[in-house]
């Protein structure tokens, strides 16, 4: 029988969405239905096409092509075992009967099958299955309630449905039929609704391309995409009446004004140029953050006095809405002007007191006390970095520690309390008017970044050095009370500070070890609580759980960030890190370890010597558990064949190269030497039966083979490397 496919469509119909919640709600949405249509085989064999849009009041799923019923299938159904469904004679017991019973048939319908555990008595059962419509009035409700908001709200008491806002309308169309369903009181129909003030409430609908074209002409942009362009197009028409001024480009506030507009049309504001004399962060803050204004900047880049807001409407031709919006704007200038002029009126040093009413959390103090820390952990940073380079930190530690005595001092001002966005940038600023150094200025300033994996890093030797001091101080801090992330909770951006210190050890090549800086936060929460400080805190916490955590971090950036492959990854951090601790990990030297690694992957030895090294791995652990091998030095004299000579008069020779290159910090050198090994351990695998029968010679090669392992795996662990398949020849 042919099979029959028909379009559904689906639109949830809901008050305004926080527009930075609806990209995940849409593919919470997407994931939902996919999930469960693919389950249903409602797709025919075919890859499930699903089409995704959504505006500030709706979240729309559109499916071309999906069959009218599920397929026939049949499906083996196993019961228990055969031993116990027949009896010595062959005849079937009670546990039969009641297992064909439950089936619907006859017991002499039961079939014996074989399976890894034995044999068992099993029924074919054949499935008629059920229709689209069926199965989607099912779904659809499970699929829309399963989307997650990290907050939710009742609207028709506590029996009803939970969802960001109330759910006002649902459109479920297949075939152009109405999938039959409900969500708390709200049907399922097939009448939409346009824009709030430029459409109509009631307008029916029979498939999507009449939906969309309905939405259309009621002022509505389906398509997120259409909306960013319109926003796109009409801000370029609108400069282009101002010669010399350009947007300063915003993509995440585009982005936000996207899902907060249906009908998205911008308007040019303007502003007193005597404002210009606030911090040009100040204005674009003030700007962005509160209003949703785009800045506008002249040809040499200085903020213009113009602003780009952008209207959910057609247009504003009686200037109507751009006074209001500049009314709005100067008064909010005028707040911020005063905060600013008044936040100077105290020097940043004069308020290091004042941090002592703010707390940074409870169980840890106030910022006093995360800022007193901060500064034992900048003696306790410059002593690795002197243990690493004596000359390192030379005259630098002062102002390493002044920058963390001052670096918080900013959240007791009136401007940042009103602008929380601007923390540190506001005390860098600070700093900078009251002559500090542009050093501890600079530093100040960036010590926040980089907030993302695609933020900027601090632009200073010394705001690296303060960025990490302040995340340390964080991350020791919050797993020392038990505040680790757990699963995908991270309420506190633990996950974030990690990420930052992994980017800028790595990025600005710092030789710092990951657990040097964790003992020197360690050293800084235990003179704390020696002053009677933090007294809840646990060390046993936080050398638990708190570098197994940062090497997560670190895989995470080696595989997601730097795209190396996994085995590569797995390879260089079981090799261990920097000393004997094994685990004390060098950022910078893992990194040099595993380029070197991805670059001599591809080279004809390497693989097959990893393989080799595989094979010896696997041997040693044999050779323990069955002869209780411990390890030992090679008795040269017990070398009796040419092929074990051999390998290890190679093996000295190899092991002197490398050991030359990577002093040179050449790892890619050393890779070579250890690679051209792959001959001599071929032929010693091929001739030499390493399990001999006199147990002195078989002790011997396997020491041959550890010492191997334990020269080589330094670098890398390359037992840890699997093979990539060859691509196959093609056939004549």
């Amino acid at each position: 029988m042919e099979e029959k496919f028909q379009e559904f469509l689906l639109e949830l119909g809901v008050e305004e969405i926080p527009a930075w919640m609806i990209p995940s709600a849409l593919a919470d949405l997407r994931r939902n239905l996919e999930k469960g249509l693919t389950e249903s085989k409602l797709a025919g064999g075919r890859a499930l096409e699903m089409q995704m849009f959504s505006t500030p009041r709706r979240l729309v799923a559109y499916c071309p092509a999906l069959l009218e019923k599920q397929p026939v299938a049949e499906e083996l159904v196993q019961g228990p075992p055969k031993r116990i469904a027949f009896d010595a004679d062959g005849k079937p017991t009670v546990a039969a009967t009641q297992f064909a019973a439950r089936m619907g048939v006859k017991v002499s319908k039961l079939q014996v099958v074989t399976s890894p555990k034995g044999e068992y008595v099993a029924v074919r059962v054949r499935h008629r299955g059920n229709s689209a419509i069926d199965v989607l009035k099912e779904l659809i409700p499970s699929a829309v309630l399963g989307i997650y908001f990290p907050r939710t709200m009742q609207w028709e008491g506590k029996a009803g449905p939970r969802f960001i806002r109330p759910i006002r309308n649902l459109v479920a169309l297949f075939g152009g039929h109405v999938v039959r369903c409900s969500i708390g009181s709200v049907k399922s129909g097939r009448f939409t609704f346009g824009h709030r003030q430029l459409g109509k409430p009631h307008l029916p609908v029979k498939n999507f391309s009449q939906y969309r074209e309905t939405l259309h002409s009621n002022s509505v942009l389906l398509d997120s995409d259409a909306r960013r362009a319109r926003i796109r197009e009409q801000i370029a028409l609108l400069l282009s009446s101002e010669p010399g001024y350009r947007l300063k480009e915003n993509p995440d506030l585009l982005e936000t004004l996207v899902h907060l507009t249906e009908y998205p049309t911008p308007l040019l504001g303007s502003f007193d140029p005597a404002y210009l004399s606030l911090p040009e962060e100040v204005l674009i803050t003030v700007m962005r953050g509160h209003q949703k204004y785009f800045a506008v900047e002249d040809a040499s880049g200085k903020i213009a006095p113009r602003f780009i807001a952008v209207m959910n409407t057609d247009g504003d031709p009686s200037g109507i809405i751009r006074h209001g919006n500049e009314r709005v704007l100067r008064a909010r200038f005028n707040d911020a002007r005063f905060f600013w002029e008044s936040g100077a009126e105290l020097r940043l040093e004069q308020r290091i007191d004042m941090l002592r009413a703010v707390t940074f959390q409870s169980q840890l103090g106030s910022y006093y006390d995360k800022a007193e820390r901060m500064q034992a952990l900048a003696s306790g940073i410059s002593y690795l970095l002197r243990m690493s380079n004596p000359a390192a930190m030379q005259g630098e530690e002062f102002e390493f520690r002044r920058a963390c005595q001052l670096s918080k001092c900013d959240l007791t001002t009136d401007l940042v309390k009103e602008f929380t966005e601007l923390q540190g940038v506001v005390g860098g600023l600070y700093a900078r008017r009251e002559g500090l150094s542009e050093e501890i200025a600079a530093a100040i300033y960036d010590h926040y970044k980089p907030e993302s994996m695609e933020d900027e890093l601090p632009r200073t030797k010394l705001g690296d050095l303060l960025s990490l001091a302040d995340r340390i101080d964080t991350l020791v801090g919050y797993f020392g009370i038990g505040h680790a992330p757990s699963g995908s909770k991270d309420p506190f951006g633990l996950r974030r500070a990690a990420n930052g210190i992994i980017r800028i050890l790595a990025e600005k090549n710092w030789p710092l070890l990951l657990d040097g800086l964790v003992q020197a936060g360690c050293r800084a929460y235990t003179d704390a609580q020696a002053q009677g400080n933090a007294q809840s805190w646990d060390r046993q916490k936080v050398d638990q759980d708190l570098l197994p955590f940062l090497e997560d971090r670190l895989r995470f950036y080696l595989r997601d960030v730097r795209g190396f492959a996994y085995d590569e990854v797995n390879a260089v951090l079981a090799a261990g890190g920097s000393d004997s601790k094994g685990k004390n990990y060098e950022v910078v030297d893992i990194l040099k370890r595993i380029e070197a690694l991805a670059r001599i992957r591809p080279t004809e030895n390497f693989e097959p010597l990893a393989a080799a090294f595989k094979r010896m791995k696997n041997i040693l652990q044999q050779a323990s558990q069955a002869h209780g091998f411990s390890g030992g030095k090679v008795n040269e004299n017990l070398l009796r064949e040419i092929q074990e000579k051999e390998l290890h008069d190679n093996f000295k020779d190899v092991s002197q190269r490398a050991a030359n290159a990577k002093a040179a910090d050449n790892y890619f050198a050393a890779l070579e030497a250890i690679a051209a090994l792959r001959p001599a351990v071929d032929r010693f695998f091929d001739k030499i039966l390493v399990m001999d029968k006199n147990p002195d010679v078989r002790n011997n090669r396997l020491v041959l083979l550890q010492s191997l392992l334990n020269e080589f795996s330094t670098i890398a662990d390359f037992s840890e490397i699997v093979p990539r398949e060859k691509p196959s020849e093609p056939r004549a």
